[in-house]
């Protein structure tokens, strides 16, 4: 992957950003799941990014993957998420046909390096529940769950709250 690049979203790359999230999350969309990232316009792209650090993989000028990091203090909605020890992670993508390939380890590796630099003890995301393929990666990865979580009506499912430890810090209890 040294042909491939990790660096921060220009503006001017956000629709470029709003299509890859379309393309990569397509899958889940066709089975049903009702993510914001597959419909999701150039301006809620934007907002979404707001708070935070929006990372793009280029590759051959190409952006093929993202990741939206927040550090902590940035969202909340849920109490792990309202922690002043969590940072989050959002907006996860890699283009279908390069997923596999390390893109997407590289991009939450960084997200990872820079919630520890922001002195957090935990990284958190939240994904469908009943992506199980989704799920079992962050645990791969060494993510747990720790909460349920309901952010119906913008989505059509039950949500979970996976975490994973950067420090000695956190209390790690799971709920």
């Amino acid at each position: 992957m040294s042909d491939t690049i990790i660096r921060p979203v220009r503006d001017g790359e956000i629709p470029a950003v709003t299509l890859l999230l379309h393309r990569a999350y397509a899958r889940l969309a066709a089975g049903g799941l009702h993510f914001v990232a597959a419909h999701q316009d150039d301006d809620t792209t934007r907002t979404r990014i707001r708070g935070g650090v929006c990372l793009v993989a280029e590759r051959d000028g190409a952006i093929v993957g993202t990741i939206t990091y927040l550090p902590p203090g940035e969202k909340g909605g849920c109490d792990w998420y309202e922690r002043d020890d969590v940072a989050e992670f959002e907006q996860y993508a890699v283009e279908p046909a390069l997923q596999g390939t390390g893109i997407g380890e590289r991009l939450l590796g960084e997200a990872e390096r820079r919630a520890i630099g922001d002195g957090a003890a935990e990284l958190a995301c939240d994904t469908a529940a009943p992506a199980t393929g989704l799920i079992a990666m962050y645990r791969r990865r060494g993510y747990r769950i720790v909460q349920p979580v309901d952010w119906r009506p913008f989505t059509n499912y039950e949500s979970v709250v996976l975490s994973k430890r950067l420090s000695g810090k956190a209390d790690g209890s799971a709920r």
